[in-house]
């Protein structure tokens, strides 16, 4: 099921959004690939504690983050990969790794890599493992204002 408070923020920004449903994927490629989406047009959310707090980095799903290169452009000291156990309490209404890139929702920095606006629009997970939203970019932009940086060595094509 989609996450209602992604749907009810969508709505109460007047954005146009497409529900797409597919079988159950628990990757961003095999999300992408059932839901008939170019896998660089589906954008994962990667979770990362840097400096001690949880934030999101949302790239195309067929790159890798680079810790290194984020930890660079960022200027963090300290940068990981967040386990599930440490974030799934932060998305009560998500299943475990189907997190919506919407920071701004749950009260986290959101990173976006630049690759994704090369498209008008993005797919992404919904909190669930079944369903995704499509919107265009430059509303995803508008709402979530996340940080676009370099995130992986696929930015730099």
């Amino acid at each position: 099921m989609i996450a209602q408070q992604l749907t009810e923020f969508l709505e109460d920004h007047h954005v146009r959004y497409e529900t797409l449903t597919h079988p159950t994927t628990y990757t961003a490629q095999g999300t992408a690939q059932s839901a008939h989406i170019p896998v660089k047009e589906f954008a994962k959310t990667v979770m990362i504690k840097m400096d001690g707090k949880m934030v999101m980095v949302v790239l195309p799903a067929c790159y890798r983050v680079d810790l290194d290169l984020l930890k660079k452009t960022t200027g963090a000291n300290k940068i990981e990969l967040a386990t599930e156990l440490e974030f799934k309490k932060l998305f009560p209404e998500c299943e475990i790794g189907a997190m919506p890139p919407f920071g701004n929702l749950y009260e986290m920095e959101v990173f976006c890599s630049p690759q994704l606006a090369k498209d008008n629009e993005i797919a992404f997970n919904a909190g669930s493992h079944t369903e995704s939203i499509r919107i265009s970019y430059k509303d995803f932009t508008e709402l979530v204002s996340p940080t676009v940086t370099k995130l992986s060595n696929g930015d730099y094509n």
